[in-house]
C-alpha cells in the first residue's frame, strides 16, 4: 500500500481578462475518479489545500447526469476532504505520491504555491510517483527550481488543450493557457483528440488529458504504483 497525497486547488474563483470573476475549484469528476480508483487498490489518499482551506467543487462539474452520483462520493469522503491537511506542512518524501486533480482553481492557487513546488521538485529529483489531470498540470508550473529550471523539462505529458479550453472551456477569456505555458517552460505535450480518453505515461509521470481520461489516469497510476 502507497501513501498518496492529493493537493486540491482552494481556489473558488478564476479572474477571466475582462476583471470579471468566474466560478471554479476542483472538477468533481477528477478528484472522485482518482480517490475511487486509488482507495480500490488498497492505497491510503489524504487531500491537502494551501492553508488547509476547505476546498469547493467547480460548479460546473455538477451540471449532469452523473451530479447526484458525484455529491454522494464526495460526501462520502468526509474529513478528508473537508478539513484538509495544510500543504505547508506537508514534509519533502512524507508520501510515495503526489495526485493533482483538475478544474480550473489550479490556474490560481497551485500553478505558483511554493509549497507545492518544492514537494514536486524533491518527488521530480527523487523519481516519485506524479499523477496530474486536466487542468491538474498547472500544479506543475510551481515545480522551479532555485536556479530557475523547470523540473519536468523534457518529460511527457498530457493536459487539457488550448483546443479544448477554446471549445468547451474558459476559451479567450482564460488568462493564460496552461498547454502552452508548460510548452514554453520544456515539457513535451502529447495531446489526443478533443475530449479523447488520452492518458501519458513517461516514467513515473502519469498525466491525463481531459475529464473523460479521469478513470483511465487513475488505473494507470494504480499500474504505475504497482510497478514500484
Amino acid at each position: 500500500m502507497a501513501r498518496i497525497l492529493m493537493v486540491v486547488t482552494g481556489a473558488d474563483s478564476i479572474t477571466l481578462t475582462d476583471g470579471t470573476p468566474h466560478p471554479t475549484g476542483f472538477w468533481a469528476e477528477e478528484l472522485v475518479e482518482l480517490h475511487r480508483g486509488l482507495v480500490a487498490a488498497g492505497h491510503e489518499v489524504d487531500v491537502a489545500t494551501p492553508g488547509g482551506v476547505g476546498p469547493t467543487v467547480d460548479p460546473g462539474s455538477l451540471s449532469d447526469a452523473s451530479a447526484d452520483e458525484l455529491r454522494s462520493y464526495l460526501a462520502s469522503m468526509g474529513d478528508v476532504l473537508t478539513s484538509p491537511r495544510t500543504l505547508g506542512d506537508v514534509a519533502n518524501g512524507e508520501y510515495d505520491a503526489i495526485a493533482l486533480p483538475g478544474g480550473h482553481g489550479p490556474m490560481v492557487d497551485l500553478a505558483t504555491d511554493a509549497d507545492l513546488g518544492r514537494l514536486l521538485v524533491d518527488a521530480a529529483d527523487r523519481g516519485s510517483v506524479v499523477g496530474v489531470l486536466c487542468h491538474g498540470p498547472a500544479g506543475l508550473l510551481s515545480a522551479v527550481r532555485e536556479n530557475g529550471s523547470f523540473a519536468f523539462a523534457g518529460r511527457r505529458l498530457a493536459v487539457f488543450t488550448d483546443e479544448e479550453e477554446q471549445q468547451g472551456g474558459l476559451a479567450g477569456g482564460s488568462p493564460y493557457l496552461v498547454e502552452s505555458r508548460l510548452r514554453e517552460l520544456g515539457a513535451v505535450v502529447e495531446s489526443g483528440e478533443p475530449w479523447s480518453v488520452t492518458v501519458v505515461t513517461d516514467g513515473t509521470l502519469v498525466s491525463g488529458q481531459n475529464p473523460p481520461s479521469s478513470v483511465a489516469t487513475a488505473s494507470r497510476l494504480v499500474e504505475v504504483l504497482a510497478a514500484r
